[in-house]
């Protein structure tokens, strides 16, 4: 399953967004480290289910009227401070968490109403913008920190006539997440002495940036765009690529009163209706958050988790099927399963994904849509429902 990370300074919003994302009970409170041990829990992205096409909706608990919901982890940590990668605050623990999470939300107080340290300030008082590359920073010389603690131990490999340095950084950063290839195109987008006895800092930081932009790609979340002065959200579009305003509370309160019968609401709709009676006090509150998501185009929770995998990991939801006609497996069930896969992944890639005996049995696919079989270097593409033919089946 693949883990997304919210990370952030203390009392941006995380943990409310982690609730909202997620139904689990947290620890939410208006002051620093409100979150010391991780959390993890299970969110989902949004996208359209391919039973749209059919004469009757699925009915699998993940899909709500066409929406279908594919589970992810969602990993919820202490709070950054200034100095974390030196291990202030708890930030060594906080960085730690990060190494397995194949994407970051970084929930910025685009209000302004917390200062660098995470404590309540005025709305308005801190720059938001900092926040963003404050983040970035700290996880940047985490990494650089990984490398350079190791470097000697590349050093010494090095003396080996069949030394690859390929190889010895590959080995090195498996921990943080970094894939061969991730290492490769690293090592081929750098300059460097090929002696890695030659090396210095700066090598070794331009590496560690480069891996981490690679393996922790990052998703501003410009939390509290409720309440954020005019021009706020805007400064933070300028600053980073992926900025998606939200209001992590308007996002709880939607769903509380979705489970509650009151509002009818699903997770990324741009509106909602009221369905069940309110206090005027509530029904207020709802009409303020209308308004907000009328602006942004929802709350932006579900909105930043879809951001995170479909646009920056490039992520397709690929269906198997055991009944190419029904689009069912061998109990009935209607599109029973969805695999996030990454773009160009083939039908081999799938087989794998449901199971490694399935993959390691495969025989052939076929396109449940056309109903012809698929090459095995055939690119999947959003939507497809795929029955792999294997002798494990």
């Amino acid at each position: 399953m693949l883990s997304v990370a919210l990370a952030g300074k203390p009392n941006a919003g995380k943990s409310t967004f982690y609730t909202a994302a997620t139904r689990a009970e947290v620890d939410v409170g208006n002051y620093p480290f409100t979150t010391i041990d991780p959390n993890r829990g299970v969110s989902h992205v949004r996208t359209e289910c391919p039973c749209l096409e059919r004469d009757e909706h699925c009915g699998n608990e993940n899909c709500r009227d066409g929406k279908r919901y594919v589970p992810v982890e969602l990993l919820d940590v202490a709070g950054l401070v200034p100095g974390a990668h030196e291990g202030r605050g708890l930030g060594n623990q906080f960085l730690d968490e990060l190494s397995n999470a194949d994407v970051i939300l970084n929930v910025v107080d685009a209000a302004g109403a917390t200062n660098e340290e995470g404590e309540p300030v005025e709305v308005g008082e801190h720059d938001p913008v900092e926040d963003v590359d404050f983040v970035e920073e700290e996880m940047n010389l985490w990494l650089a920190s990984i490398v350079d603690r190791n470097w000697e131990t590349v050093e010494r490999q090095s003396r080996s006539p069949d030394f690859d340095i390929d190889e010895a950084l590959a080995e090195l950063l498996t921990g943080v997440g970094a894939t061969d290839l991730d290492v490769a195109r690293s090592l081929r987008a750098l300059e460097y002495p090929e002696d890695p006895i030659a090396w210095t800092d700066e090598h070794r930081e331009a590496l560690a940036r480069d891996i981490r932009e690679r393996t922790k790609p990052i998703v501003v979340v410009a939390n509290k765009a409720d309440i954020a002065p005019e021009g706020n959200v805007e400064r933070l579009r300028e600053a980073a690529e992926y900025v998606v305003p939200a209001t992590a509370d308007g996002e709880l309160a939607l769903r509380n009163g979705a489970e509650a019968g009151v509002v009818d609401y699903d997770p990324g709709d741009a509106d909602f209706e009221v369905v069940g009676d309110v206090s005027d006090g509530q029904r207020e509150g709802l009409e303020r958050i209308r308004d907000v998501m009328a602006q942004w185009g929802g709350t932006g929770v579900q909105t930043a988790l879809d951001t995170a995998v479909y646009d920056l990991l490039d992520q397709i939801t690929v269906y198997p099927v055991q009944n190419e006609s029904k689009w069912t497996d061998g109990t009935g069930n209607v599109l029973p399963d969805a695999h996030l896969l990454p773009e160009g992944a083939t039908p081999t890639d799938l087989a794998y994904a449901v199971h490694s005996d399935i993959g390691d049995g495969y025989l052939h696919a076929v396109d449940a849509r056309s109903k012809r079989d698929v090459s095995d270097d055939h690119e999947l593409e959003e939507g497809d429902v795929i029955r792999i033919v294997s002798t494990a089946s």
